[in-house]
């Protein structure tokens, strides 16, 4: 088969798995946001409401896309591929298993990092060409979140790669298959990692670019039909692989404690990455359904004041502990 034909598979598959992922989500968020708020979400259409995004999805794809008018033309109908062209290429470096992997890049995660660094430039770009105050807010409050968080949340991730002494995610499952998942020798780190993406995946209490009891939607107000369908799927793919990322880099990615390496070949390995993956996705639902959303001048202050000190010194412990390790439990400087 040739390169190009198995890199256009590899997309192919990414699109697909993204669209499959946004429907689920979607699903899983109203049940999810329902059972806390003690109401039953969808009901009515298929079993317990299964067919209800399908039928979402169908309205996006049909109903009336108008095109407010003084909006920036070519920036308002640019930007939503801008959020959402990142989003899908973060696909590529997430190990699902030994073997299934878009593109085992050395330097998969910064690749990743990098990568999804791009989507708050979409975000501004929607605020700006919607010619909208809210928007315009909106789009403003994500770019001093990202510049704030995003610091932390990449230090956050560097406890791990110091121990692993390798920025390629699947090698930091490697280390970690057969010995201890990194969330136990990192367990502040993965805290640090938790808070930082929950504001970087815009995840409630940290939603302020859209904050619809402030903003009404935020940077998306003016959007309809698929361009705001494309936004509110990157947004959930953005959750996708912020949750992915976290069980790649402490909880031991597709591997499992106790369970040898060949029952997990095959289907094993993508099918466990995905179960806790989705089970960190439940955790980001809850944490969305109970707490309450906070001021922008609180959520910047947690960044510069707490995150991104703590990151720091984290480092610093995680540095000496590797570096020191060896000298006072002997083993290979």
């Amino acid at each position: 088969m040739s390169p190009l034909l198995i890199a256009v598979l590899r997309v192919l598959a990414a699109v697909g798995l993204m669209l499959l992922n946004g429907v689920v989500l979607i699903y899983m968020l109203r049940k999810v946001l329902g059972h806390l708020h003690l109401r039953l979400g969808p009901t009515e259409l298929g079993p317990a409401g299964m067919f209800q995004t399908t039928a979402d999805v169908l309205k996006l794809l049909t109903k009336e896309d108008p095109t407010p008018g003084k909006v920036d033309r070519t920036l308002y109908f640019l930007a939503p591929m801008i959020v959402f062209v990142p989003s899908l290429a973060a696909y590529a470096a997430i190990p699902f298993s030994e073997t299934a992997v878009a593109a085992d890049l050395d330097a998969g995660l910064l690749y990743t990092f990098a990568i999804l660094s791009l989507v708050p430039l979409g975000i501004f770009a929607a605020g700006w060409a919607s010619y909208n105050k809210w928007s315009l807010l909106g789009s403003m409050r994500s770019i001093a979140q990202q510049v704030t968080y995003e610091v932390p949340l990449l230090l956050a991730a560097l406890p791990p790669v110091m121990i692993a002494g390798s920025i390629n995610l699947s090698d930091i499952v490697r280390v970690q298959q057969g010995s201890l998942w990194f969330i136990i020798p990192c367990f502040p780190a993965f805290l640090l990692f938790l808070v930082a993406g929950l504001v970087e995946s815009n995840q409630t209490p940290f939603d302020m670019s859209e904050a619809e009891s402030e903003l009404v939607a935020g940077f998306a107000t003016e959007y309809a039909s698929m361009k705001f369908g494309l936004i509110f799927l990157s947004e959930f793919s953005n959750t996708f692989i912020f949750s992915a990322l976290m069980v790649t880099l402490f909880f031991g990615g597709w591997t499992l404690p106790f369970v040898p390496d060949g029952v997990l070949a095959g289907v094993g390995g993508p099918v466990v990455f995905m179960l806790k993956t989705y089970l960190g996705i439940a955790v980001l639902m809850w944490i969305r359904g109970t707490l309450p959303r906070v001021r922008i001048d609180q959520l910047l202050s947690l960044g510069w004041k707490v995150l991104l000190p703590a990151a720091l010194v984290w480092i610093v412990v995680t540095g000496l502990a590797v570096k020191l390790a060896p000298t006072l439990f002997g083993g290979a400087s």
